[in-house]
């Protein structure tokens, strides 16, 4: 029975790196889906970067993420920091600014 253990740990593992590597491309795709489908003169209208600074920031990240196939490494978790602040922060002002309108 002592044996077990390390032998069931690997498979938990495994399967918790799986669900962060989903989660990790999930995000990163519809950020870098989302940005790609909006206007490029909103993206200085709320005071960010433009839209090609964030097209290349959310597709190197992706690109790096699905090339390393790891959501924990270093650039598995900057690429899901920057998603994030895209999604809940520019996402937000870019909504914001279309008076809530469209299908994002």
């Amino acid at each position: 029975m002592d044996h077990a253990a390390p032998i069931f740990i690997y498979d938990v593992r495994t399967v918790i790196e799986l669900v962060l590597l989903v989660f990790a491309l999930v995000v990163q795709g519809v950020a870098f889906v989302h940005c790609l489908t909006q206007r490029g003169d909103a993206f200085p209208a709320i005071g960010t970067l433009p839209k090609g600074a964030w097209l290349a920031i959310l597709g190197v990240c992706l690109l790096l993420t699905l090339l390393f196939f790891q959501a924990i490494n270093i650039f598995g978790l900057i690429g899901i920091a920057a998603s994030l602040v895209y999604l809940l922060d520019v996402r937000a002002g870019l909504r914001d600014m279309t008076d809530g309108k469209g299908f994002w």
